[in-house]
């Protein structure tokens, strides 16, 4: 650590054009060298592949690491190269993907690989410009894949590097907001070291996993503790600050196992919005003034122009999405009339039981299944 460092983090006021070259190199050189002694062991980690770290920094938005670890793993094992993932379908893809939800990034990589295949020689780009063209890579998945593969000087600003900058500058601004974001990321790209971006970013955004944590920070072992304005002058778990969420509004929603013979129908999702293309046993949301029977009643008629009579209620599932929430309530069904017709859905099937499993469902409606096959 430079000498003085604790006075320089004092008079520092959080702009990326006052940081002196004794604080960064104090800050450059403790991160690193606690990365280097503390960096967990992901399977990522021990590639350069640039399709690998694609992967994983793709699975790694708004989900946890032991989440993805499996997945990125079994993924990797389902389609090893872009020309593998190009190559599968889109059922293929989801299938690998169930379970680990934000279904877009799935349907976006599939198309991603194509296009990779069809203009860049199966060759994940090197280049923002071209990078950023893909499908499913946005501002901060670029500069990660670009620094992290290809080792290039661009900064990463991820949730944890937005925690570990508000409480290093101590910037008690909402970091979502316009001119705080652009302060964010001025700072991260003026500490960035040249020519190593690739270790530097994962330790900063290592430092934000294991260290400087939302609720607890460890800042008694935190290679930053000297700089740190937050811990030195305020409450560093106080920041980044937020303002206070509105409540996320709870749906009621119904969905039918509905049969005909051995054979249960089942409908595939729209492939634009929440779900897409991901196949679900058909129903809806309850409107005012309707029973549940009522509304999977007219959900069906709806979806899929086939009447139906409801038998029992099979199972309750309680499930939360990013911005709202669902109870949904599943119900034993008979068919009894219609042919089926794909109206507010993009395709249907009629599936034995043991069928099933071959098609790609989201995590509520595996609960419905499961819960199919225990009353089996």
């Amino acid at each position: 650590m430079v000498t003085g460092s604790k006075g320089v983090a004092h008079r520092l006021g959080g702009l990326a054009d006052e940081l002196p070259d004794d604080f960064l190199a104090a800050f450059q050189n403790a991160l690193v060298r606690w990365y280097k002694g503390q960096q967990r062991d992901l399977p990522w980690r021990r590639t350069r592949d640039p399709y690998a770290i694609w992967v994983s920094e793709i699975m790694l938005q708004q989900t946890r690491v032991d989440q993805v670890m499996p997945y990125f793993l079994r993924f990797l094992e389902a389609f090893p190269t872009v020309h593998a993932l190009a190559s599968a379908s889109l059922g293929q893809v989801l299938k690998v993907w169930e379970g680990l939800g934000y279904y877009a990034r799935a349907r976006n990589m599939h198309a991603a690989a194509r296009q990779i295949v069809n203009e860049h020689g199966g060759r994940v780009p090197d280049s923002m410009k071209t990078i950023s063209a893909l499908p499913g890579i946005g501002p901060y998945t670029a500069p990660a894949i670009l620094s992290i593969a290809y080792d290039q000087d661009y900064a990463v600003v991820d949730g944890n590097v937005v925690r570990v900058l508000c409480r290093v500058f101590m910037i008690d601004q909402d970091p979502r907001e316009g001119s705080i974001k652009h302060r964010l990321r001025q700072l991260a790209e003026r500490l960035l070291p040249r020519g190593k971006a690739s270790v530097f970013n994962q330790a900063l955004m290592e430092l934000g996993a294991l260290a400087c944590t939302p609720k607890t920070p460890s800042c008694e072992s935190c290679p930053l503790r000297t700089l740190c304005k937050a811990r030195t002058l305020g409450d560093p778990s106080s920041l980044p600050r937020r303002p206070a969420g509105t409540p996320k509004p709870h749906y009621q929603v119904t969905a039918g196992i509905i049969w005909k013979g051995d054979e249960i129908l089942i409908a595939q999702r729209n492939p634009k919005g929440l779900l897409g293309s991901m196949w679900e046993f058909p129903g809806g949301k309850q409107e005012a003034g309707e029973s549940l029977e009522q509304c999977l009643r007219r959900e069906v008629k709806e979806e899929l122009d086939v009447e139906i009579s409801i038998e029992h209620h099979l199972t309750t599932v309680r499930h939360t999405y990013t911005h709202f929430r669902i109870t949904l309530h599943a119900f034993q069904c008979v068919y009894v009339t219609g042919e089926p017709k794909a109206l507010g859905c993009a395709d249907w099937r009629w599936v034995g039981v043991e069928e099933l499993g071959g098609y790609p469902f989201a995590r509520a409606d595996q609960r419905i299944l499961a819960a199919v096959l225990g009353a089996r």
